[in-house]
């Protein structure tokens, strides 16, 4: 690690920096190595992947909106699965731009990093991050994991923090997309740190259908949803606390393969970060989950209200 790679994490949150990385390994959607470093420019136009969950979605088709108003040409992939996937394919070069979240990325690269306030943990990815990716600075919006239960489970059971579960153990069942069964901010991280078990693991979706409509129906009694998620308030249902800070922050932050990441690219990304909250975010997904609008629509929709499509 150079000092140039160094520096590039530390500037992080300021004004539109190259952050270089660190680390190895090629693979690619096909199965094949490939892709490179490049020489890093968008003239051949770039295409963006996204994780399987609404959300992310929304996220992609605005990175398209913005950057296809700065004159660069994009193509959404949308819904390709988790970032076990989607890593692999931006480093193999099928993929050049993924919209990411903070400290769900940083424990992807480092299941035991405690960092938790935006700055350190923008200096840690940048120090992660495998050869030929680079973090771009994170924006305005954060969408974070949570652990919900309904509030008739949260009377029965006197739950109010994580740490409460474990009056429970052996005896709930979760609900989460299959990968969180894996993760530090899931299963694993869940016993490490809090000392949790559940009687049985259900892999179902991303805070989407499947895992909320078990919640709903009492098929799981805990579900990993994210904090954007509407139906949280709708449905009054309750998040349990986090004293021990299992969860790190997550800010959303783009990530980019080096040999399409250009000044061009990195303005445009960096006026979309500095423009979209999380009530944005929040709304956006809102129009999608609840009034089945298309991703692609939304996200332009909003773009050309803040001038930025």
């Amino acid at each position: 690690m150079n000092r140039r790679k160094l520096l590039g994490g530390l500037l992080a949150g300021a004004s539109v920096p190259v952050l270089a990385a660190c680390g190895g390994g090629i693979t690619s959607l096909d199965g094949e190595g490939g892709g490179g470093a490049g020489g890093g420019s968008s003239k051949g136009g770039l295409t963006i992947g996204t994780a399987n969950f609404t959300e992310n979605q929304v996220l992609g088709y605005l990175y398209a909106a913005v950057l296809g108003h700065a004159g660069i040409k994009t193509k959404v992939r949308p819904n390709l699965g988790s970032r076990e996937i989607l890593i692999p394919a931006l480093k193999g070069g099928d993929l050049d731009l993924l919209p990411e979240y903070q400290g769900a990325l940083l424990h992807y690269l480092d299941a035991k990093s405690r960092v938790s306030e935006e700055g350190e943990m923008q200096n840690a990815l940048t120090l992660a991050l495998p050869d030929g990716l680079q973090i771009l600075p994170y924006g305005l919006a954060e969408d974070s994991d949570a652990f919900v239960v309904t509030r008739a489970t949260a009377r029965k059971y006197g739950l109010k923090t994580l740490a409460d579960l474990t009056k429970q153990n052996g005896k709930l069942v979760m609900g989460a997309a299959a990968e969180v069964k894996k993760r530090e901010v899931g299963v694993v991280g869940l016993k490490e740190v809090y000392g949790v078990e559940f009687k049985e693991f259900k892999s179902l979706d991303s805070s989407g259908p499947l895992v909320k409509g078990a919640l709903r129906k009492g098929d799981v009694d805990v579900a990993n949803l994210f904090t954007t998620d509407t139906d949280i308030a709708s449905e009054d249902w309750v998040v349990l606390q986090d004293p021990k800070n299992l969860i790190p922050g997550q800010r959303v932050v783009p990530l980019i393969a080096d040999r399409s990441s250009d000044p061009k690219v990195r303005k445009a990304l960096a006026r979309l970060g500095n423009a979209l909250s999380t009530e944005d975010l929040t709304e956006l997904n809102r129009l999608v989950d609840k009034e089945k609008k298309d991703p692609d629509d939304v996200a332009r929709d909003w773009a050309r209200k803040h001038g930025l499509a």
